[in-house]
Order: C-alpha cells, then structure tokens, then sequence
C-alpha cells in the first residue's frame, strides 16, 4: 500500500464532538443561573469589609504609593504587590463561611 506524501492527515474524531464540560465548569454554571454566584461576591465583600480586611489593603496600597512615588506606581504593580498579601489575609472564618454556603448549594443543587 503506497502513501502519498502531500495527502492531508485523518482528522481525529474526537475533535469533532463536543468536549464534555468538566465538574468545575458544570458547578460554575449553576452557579451562574441560579444567581448564587452574584450573591456569594456580594456576601465576600460584606464580610471583607465587616473584618477591616479592604481597610488593611487600602492601607497597604497607600504605603506602597508613599514609598516608591506617586508617579513610579501603576495599578500592576499595586495588583502584583498586594494580591498575594491579600490573599493570604482573608480571615478563616470568611472563607470557612463562604465554602459552607458553596456546599449547601451542592447538595440543593443535586448535580
């Protein structure tokens, strides 16, 4: 059996059906549709606020512009220095409430 060189290769059929949406994107989904999402961020910001975490990052960004220059900062590179800070500074108790409701919605949910 001869091969042409200049033949163009078989497509690959699993490229051609749809690729099933993992767990993560399903959850992200419902999530979405059912509103739940928007209600979580607005639940996360109540209690960042609430626990003074947005006024430490304020803070933090203030001394950051203070010591390199008004005109040597821009908003990367207050992201870059304050996200991992931020991060690491949620209270426990914000994020053990947060995953609580997200499991609540799960098992409501039934996926």
């Amino acid at each position: 059996m001869r091969h042409s060189v200049n033949r163009p290769p078989t497509p690959d059929t699993r490229d051609d059906q749809e690729k099933e949406p993992t767990l993560n994107e399903i959850i992200n989904i419902k999530l979405i549709e059912s509103g739940e999402k928007e209600r979580l961020k607005e639940l996360l910001r109540e209690r960042l606020v609430e626990s003074g975490w947005k006024d430490e990052m304020k803070a933090l960004c203030r001394e950051y512009v203070k010591k390199k220059g008004r005109n040597n900062v821009t908003v990367d590179d207050l992201v870059h220095v304050i996200t991992p800070k931020g991060r690491a500074s949620i209270p426990d108790s914000i994020k053990a409430e947060l995953l609580q409701r997200i499991r609540t919605f799960l098992v409501s949910a039934t996926l």
